[in-house]
């Protein structure tokens, strides 16, 4: 166990999931660290990677069986050794989630609505359509109708056609409004998207992590396992989040929006931690040819840069 009693409280924490969510913990850390490394590691040392967290060997390897079996990851063997790395159906999926994690900013919004009408679907199809537009940061502003203010129209009509949807399903554009958030309209975005809700969500993230980040700054000298184990579990918890997040512009949220000081938070966190935790990861992790390689440049772009 670490000497910081915050760590330890988020590793006891994970390992008291039931079920522990190995699998998905594994995508995190593929999507953060490995990927950036080339993407390919030997099972045995993401195995003893993992350890401290509280994952024994055997449900690495059943998580690692599903997530192949899902799509998500593929094995190459060398010798007795298998070394994974994401396919490019997963690679594609881990882009698209973790491209909210580590963006800057979000865009400006101009005020613009993409509404889509469900109502000519028959209600099994209407339900698969609405359950997936809901995860692209749609919420219902009113029977068989759903709205977006940041909606990308290539990912619509990519998500209508896959889903056998787009004849019978009708796409309208708003024009930019001059009052982008009117009472009524802030009234309506609480209710549509539970926003309440989200934001208890992210209070207790801000509870968990407030006392790891205030920690690590008080230690003379950072342990790269700690920081590897922090990185970790802070880019779990908070791309968990985030999936649950429409990622609405500001003048739709609240004043006091938790979402802010969550992500502030975090980028703070993991400006603190990364270099030992990429200390940690090198020594730990190999590939076929040995250590791992370099991360790649964009690495650094994360959080808006890297210092």
């Amino acid at each position: 166990m670490s000497n910081l009693a915050p760590l330890n409280h988020l590793i006891t924490r994970f390992q008291e999931q039931t079920p522990i969510r190995a699998s998905s913990l594994i995508i995190t850390l593929y999507g953060d660290a490995i990927e950036p490394h080339g993407g390919t590691v030997w099972l045995g040392s993401l195995i003893n990677l993992l350890e401290p967290i509280g994952i024994n060997e055997r449900l690495i390897r059943t998580s690692i069986f599903r997530l192949t079996k899902e799509g998500w990851l593929t094995a190459e063997k060398v010798g007795r050794r298998s070394y994974y790395s994401l396919t490019g159906t997963g690679r594609r999926r881990f882009e698209k989630a973790f491209k909210r994690v580590y963006s800057p900013s979000q865009p400006a919004w101009d005020g613009a609505w993409t509404l889509v009408l469900l109502s000519q679907l028959e209600a099994g199809k209407r339900k698969a359509v609405r359950e997936e537009l809901e995860w692209q940061g749609f919420g219902v502003m009113a029977p068989n109708l759903l709205g977006c203010p940041r909606a990308d129209r290539a990912d619509l009509v990519a998500t209508l056609h896959d889903l056998e949807a787009g004849d019978d399903s009708i796409v309208f554009e708003t024009h930019t409004q001059e009052v982008l958030a009117s009472k009524a309209m802030r009234a309506q975005v609480r209710e549509s998207w539970r926003i309440d809700e989200l934001g208890q969500q992210y209070s207790e993230f801000i509870q968990l992590f407030r006392p790891l980040w205030q920690g690590l700054k008080e230690q003379p000298l950072l342990d790269a396992q700690d920081c590897f184990l922090a990185r970790t579990l802070l880019i779990h918890e908070y791309r968990r989040l985030l999936l649950r997040d429409p990622q609405l512009p500001d003048e739709l949220l609240p004043g006091d929006w938790e979402g802010r000081a969550a992500r502030q938070l975090c980028r703070n966190l993991y400006r603190l931690v990364f270099a030992k935790a990429e200390e940690w990861l090198n020594a730990a992790l190999e590939t076929a040819d040995g250590p791992l390689p370099d991360v790649s440049e964009s690495f650094y772009k994360r959080f808006g840069g890297l210092a």
